[in-house]
């Protein structure tokens, strides 16, 4: 039996872009033959230059959005649309305001209509999963920026799903913040054995974090490479190491051609610029 949990098979997203002035319809190749197999277990990483399609990718594996051609399937079947089995984490928390961390956590579960009986242990448990115990009660306003990803966090992974689908989570949250998340992350998956598939611009992120660092090209954005992290687990202190630094440069390598080509926004493009900068100091 196959290991292989998600298949996506040359790939293509095209967007049909009509003119302001002369209302005329343009394509935008967003993807072009993009090929990834992500094994069960696995934490991937995927980077790449500002525009090369790596929201979209993700969106597509969601089932939030379609292929223009090619396919994605989960253990063997095609992905036709969102479900349950896939989480998604995005940049921006999207927690409902009215509603308590608990409740927040346990939407997932009445959507999919577990007991109500049931859902107050299963939240708990979470819920202290993410450190959170003495703020079950709390809203949404009353908690920090890292506090409320790691409700995001919870929630996704407390009807649970078999993949975790992570946009960017911990962008919005400063350094020292990312950091700690990044390490409750990685605690997190070693106890559920999830399958994640994260997207970043970070390319330390993505190097403390993954198995496997997928690199796409500027758009329409294949695989460029992917790099297999070969550093020792638990990670704790391997950013200082001289592996960590050669991983991460020869990421930044990859990536720079393509950086100085693509459009950079401005919410996007400084993630890039900054990694770029720093790593040519090593």
């Amino acid at each position: 039996m196959s290991d292989d949990k998600i298949v996506a098979r040359n790939i293509r997203r095209v967007y049909h872009i009509k003119g302001k002035e002369d209302k005329k319809t343009t394509e935008f190749e967003a993807i072009k033959q993009l090929d990834l197999t992500v094994k069960q277990g696995e934490f991937l990483a995927i980077v790449g230059p500002s525009g090369c399609g790596k929201s979209t990718f993700l969106d597509m594996i969601a089932g939030l959005a379609k292929p223009s051609s090619g396919e994605i399937f989960m253990d063997g079947k095609l992905i036709k649309g969102p479900a349950l089995d896939r989480g998604i984490v995005m940049q921006g928390y999207a927690l409902f305001p009215w509603r308590t961390v608990r409740k927040n956590v346990e939407f997932g579960l009445e959507i999919k209509k577990v007991p109500k009986q049931n859902r107050g242990p299963i939240s708990q448990k979470y819920i202290e999963m993410v450190g959170l115990k003495n703020f079950a009660d709390r809203y949404p306003h009353e908690l920090s920026g890292g506090m409320k990803q790691r409700v995001a966090i919870a929630r996704a992974l407390a009807y649970d799903p078999e993949v975790l689908l992570m946009d960017e989570p911990f962008a919005a949250v400063d350094a020292q913040t990312r950091e700690t998340l990044q390490e409750e992350l990685l605690r997190i998956w070693e106890q559920t054995k999830k399958t994640i598939i994260f997207v970043t611009h970070g390319i330390d992120e993505a190097v403390f974090l993954a198995d496997r660092v997928a690199v796409m090209s500027s758009h329409p954005g294949p695989i460029k490479e992917i790099v297999t992290i070969n550093l020792p687990r638990p990670r704790e202190g391997i950013r200082s190491s001289a592996d960590f630094g050669w991983i991460r440069h020869k990421i930044w390598e990859l990536l720079q051609n393509d950086v100085a080509a693509a459009p950079v926004d401005k919410q996007e493009g400084p993630d890039v610029a900054e990694a770029i900068s720093s790593s040519a100091a090593l």
